[in-house]
């Protein structure tokens, strides 16, 4: 099942879409069509359509400030930030997204909680010994976070996963700041309130722009603006799925 969630997205993703439909235009010889798909994808490929969607899916752009957060009784940090590659006995990690892991360190130090947990997260498509959570365990305690305030859950393979790790854990009526990506943030504030838990969402790794001018070159397609709209389109494909779940 983790297989279809995580693969069947991908069949309705710009890029291959796009190809497909080109394929089969091209060999119907609907070359009107040709001409419409070519203008699409052009349009979602464009830095304006891509930082248009990604700030409907990811809401306000806001950083919480530390001092109007309240004490909670955890701080869960999710995964998905780090790609892993084991070599034999050791392991070297590469780092995607460390805004989530510095961020919950700075609540840590700024006393919003005495406990952070890690949840074990495993690509279903990469599977390693090591789980992410216990590898920025060890990273936490070389910023200065106490061992013992650490909780790392058990192996996990998406955000559903996750929440019911935590609640594993912690158990109902808990309060807990939940840090992730903005974009992220709605759908895994979604899983975690199905469980019992409260959150106090704070959104970490914004990637909308807030500058509303624009250039010439926001009308220039690149894969970098592809990569986004396909980020928010999963991520709009995720929160359907869940709506349709319960």
């Amino acid at each position: 099942m983790i297989f279809l969630h995580k693969l069947l997205p991908l069949f309705v993703m710009p890029t291959l879409v796009f190809i497909a439909l080109i394929f089969i235009c091209t060999y119907k010889g609907y070359k009107k069509l040709v001409y419409l798909f070519s203008i699409l994808f052009y349009i979602v490929s464009t830095p304006i359509f891509s930082n248009f969607i990604m700030k409907m899916v990811e809401g306000e752009y806001k950083y919480e400030k530390l001092e109007n957060l309240e004490k909670v009784d955890a701080i869960v940090i999710l995964g998905g930030m780090l790609q892993i590659y084991e070599f034999e006995n050791n392991y070297t990690v590469e780092w995607e997204d460390p805004d989530r892991f510095f961020k919950g360190i700075k609540l840590y130090d700024s006393l919003k909680s005495d406990k952070i947990i890690f949840t074990g997260g495993k690509s279903p498509f990469n599977l390693t010994q090591v789980s992410e959570g216990s590898v920025l365990k060890n990273y936490a305690v070389k910023y200065g976070v106490l061992e013992e305030d650490i909780i790392v859950t058990k192996e996990v393979l998406n955000t559903y996963d996750e929440s019911l790790a935590v609640s594993e854990i912690l158990g109902e009526n808990k309060t807990v700041i939940l840090v992730t990506s903005a974009f992220h943030m709605k759908r895994a504030k979604l899983l975690f309130e199905q469980q019992g838990i409260k959150i106090i969402p704070y959104k970490v790794d914004f990637r909308s722009s807030i500058n509303s001018r624009l250039y010439f070159i926001d009308f220039i397609p690149n894969s970098l603006a592809l990569k986004k709209t396909e980020i928010s389109l999963r991520e709009l494909l995720g929160r359907l799925y869940y709506s349709f779940r319960w």
